[in-house]
């Protein structure tokens, strides 16, 4: 679609197809990145379909999903493994994103076990999130190193077991948190997922000091250290793959999470910030901002608002600590590094922050 005549061409394609969607149907639009582009009326037709597709996705039914991929040049070797996540169940909590795909050397060799031989380290993997997406990079092949507090090495050193992996009981904000993870890896790392997070809410007018640097040492400085350590050893493998578990309320806010989102919203300048660094040696770093997930903590909300928390996203249900999983798989592939300092809401289009 080079001008905005051509636009027309979205709703002639489009709109005899809406009524005949299957359940559950994925659709993906592939454009080329505005910015590219040279010729003006082609870069703005092609913004266009951001504001489109986002529209598109709230108005499908019947768990259909919508995204927007923006294939820079030399990307188009990494569409395949994008359109085997977006077009597969493994997104089904995905919709109205848009991703940049760039250009990436690093391909997947085995589509069966698209981790294999690969190195991970998952903080916070004892329960939740962290062990689903432990047992998923487990399940794609990765040899995994789970990391959680000391008062979790019971759950943590059960499902290293079980995955064949390794435990380490750790609290990621003391002073030789960096030196003892770095002592545990003598052989580096490809994979890192700072996942470990913690809530301390109260509105603002009420915050203590001990809640604000608490919810800030662990959601934000802690992963922040811990890169930088392993960054300045050497310790990053080749094509390393960093995820950052951020969160809708980083991007849009939320009352009585003034000290949360902020961290979480730091870790989408995390990515940011480090994205050319760690390209340079062909790495990339992303963050994952999940939505309403159901969770333990979540099934203790009060009824009113879980199910207000499951309504407030175009899909109009919660997500599943496995649709974050798979989110973080795909972004540990070799091939994502066509995907470099951005971020992945998987929220189902929620309505916050839309």
């Amino acid at each position: 679609l080079s001008d905005t005549d051509a636009l027309k061409q979205l709703r002639e394609f489009f709109q005899p197809l809406l009524r005949s969607l299957d359940r559950c149907a994925h659709v993906v639009i592939l454009g080329r990145a505005p910015e590219t582009l040279d010729d003006p009326l082609a870069s703005v037709a092609q913004r266009a379909l951001e504001g489109f597709s986002r529209s598109l996705a709230k108005e499908l039914r019947n768990g259909a999903t919508a995204q927007l991929l923006y294939v820079e040049p030399g990307a188009d070797a990494q569409l395949e493994g994008a359109l085997r996540f977006f077009l597969s169940p493994k997104s089904a909590f995905i919709s109205g994103q848009v991703l940049r795909l760039q250009a990436c050397a690093a391909q997947v060799e085995d589509w069966t076990r698209p981790l294999g031989g690969r190195r991970a380290l998952v903080t916070g993997a004892a329960r939740g999130i962290g062990a689903a997406i432990a047992e998923t990079l487990a399940r794609d092949g990765a040899q995994v190193l789970l990391l959680d507090v000391p008062q979790a090495q019971q759950e943590l050193d059960a499902l290293a077991a079980r995955l064949g992996g390794k435990a380490l009981a750790l609290d990621i904000c003391a002073s030789d948190a960096p030196a003892r993870l770095l002592e545990a890896l003598p052989d580096g790392i490809d994979i890192v997922v700072h996942n470990a997070g913690i809530t301390r809410d109260k509105t603002l007018a009420n915050m203590t000091p001990e809640y604000w640097d608490a919810v800030m040492a662990v959601n934000l400085k802690a992963p922040q250290l811990l890169t930088q350590a392993l960054f300045d050893a050497g310790a990053l493998g080749e094509h390393a793959r960093i995820t950052l578990l951020a969160s809708v309320s980083g991007i849009a806010g939320n009352r009585g999470q003034a000290n949360y989102a902020a961290s979480k919203a730091g870790l989408v300048g995390f990515a940011q910030a480090w994205a050319s660094k760690l390209a340079e040696r062909g790495a990339s770093i992303n963050a994952v901002a999940p939505g309403f997930i159901e969770t333990h903590m979540t099934a203790a909300m009060p009824v009113g608002l879980r199910e207000a928390g499951r309504r407030l996203s175009s899909l109009g249900q919660g997500g599943r600590p496995q649709d974050v999983a798979e989110a973080v798989a795909w972004l540990s592939q070799p091939g994502s590094g066509a995907v470099n300092g951005q971020v992945l809401r998987v929220c189902g289009q929620a309505l916050m922050g839309a």
